[in-house]
């Protein structure tokens, strides 16, 4: 009877683990990667002229920023991604030539939307990678700034970046940033900020414009291969957490700004140009500055 006993448990068990086998694959093949784009860092760029939807060359380099995304993909993939999610992070956030996109992603679009420049993360992600960030404002490198121009901004006291922020977003829900590309000042703060992440230095400022420049095909290269090793070592590198409550100082250009701003409950004027906020966690702080970024003072 113990004999028989044991062979139905073992039949049990043995059919029981066949029909979790699909479960437990899943489990483990399911690989996310979020993949937020900007356009300043992008080879070739050191001018308005290439980002801005009115600039002369403007549709070349929406076509450049595309292929780097698709190199991007290619990594990711090549990485064993399963599921990858674009978003479309720069100016009016409608740059990526949809019809040149890598038809096995979906593209997150234009402004406003929640969390910013990593809309649509959560949880289930595995890796975040930056393509075509820049230093931020007061900074030297190519086009330096801080999402308008017209303001900087500290997380808990540290002069920050949009891919700081973007980093901070992600990391409150556990997903580390793996890869950046654009000059070396935004590449070399992020190692500092971020860890030993990978990198792309696709061209060497010299100043607000000027730059040494690699070619697009290299530069889509040396971002495939540093995309792919990145979401490979992912389980190596630490998510960036900001520790809570999340402290968020702007400096505006304009005091009208600062005016308006700290009208805001919560928000505080520190001084003529400066406004703090104070939020219990990021995604508190990411959706006021998403308020406070689309606000404009009167003409």
């Amino acid at each position: 009877m113990k004999n028989i006993n044991r062979f139905y448990l073992s039949m049990f068990t043995a059919v029981l683990f066949i029909l979790l086998l699909p479960l437990r694959a899943y489990a483990q093949d399911s690989l996310k990667v979020y993949i937020s784009a900007d356009m300043e860092g992008i080879a070739g760029a050191s001018s308005s002229s290439q980002v801005s939807s009115n600039g002369r060359e403007y549709e070349k380099f929406r076509r450049i920023l595309t292929m780097e995304v698709n190199a991007a993909i290619e990594g990711a993939f090549a990485a064993g991604a399963t599921e990858v999610l674009v978003g479309d992070s720069h100016g009016n956030a409608q740059n990526i030539d949809v019809e040149l996109l890598d038809s096995r992603v979906q593209l997150v679009r234009s402004w406003p939307r929640s969390d910013g420049m990593v809309h649509g993360i959560d949880e289930s992600f595995d890796a975040v990678v930056l393509v075509g960030y820049h230093a931020r404002e007061g900074d030297y490198g190519i086009l330096a700034h801080t999402f308008t121009g017209s303001v900087s901004l500290t997380l808990n006291g540290e002069p920050s970046s949009e891919a700081t922020f973007a980093a901070a977003i992600a990391g409150h829900f556990g997903v580390p940033v793996v890869f950046l590309s654009g000059d070396q000042v935004i590449t070399s703060d992020a190692q500092r900020q971020f860890g030993a992440i990978e990198v792309a230095v696709v061209k060497e400022s010299f100043g607000f414009n000027a730059a040494k420049m690699l070619h697009p095909e290299e530069a889509r290269r040396l971002i495939r291969a540093g995309v792919e090793r990145g979401v490979r070592q992912r389980d190596d590198i630490q998510p960036y957490v900001m520790e809570s409550p999340v402290s968020l100082e702007l400096r505006w250009e304009d005091p009208a700004m600062a005016e308006i701003v700290s009208l805001i409950n919560g928000s505080e004027r520190i001084n003529g140009m400066t406004t703090k906020f104070t939020g219990d966690d990021m995604i508190e702080v990411v959706n006021f500055f998403e308020v406070v970024h689309h606000i404009r003072p009167p003409q």
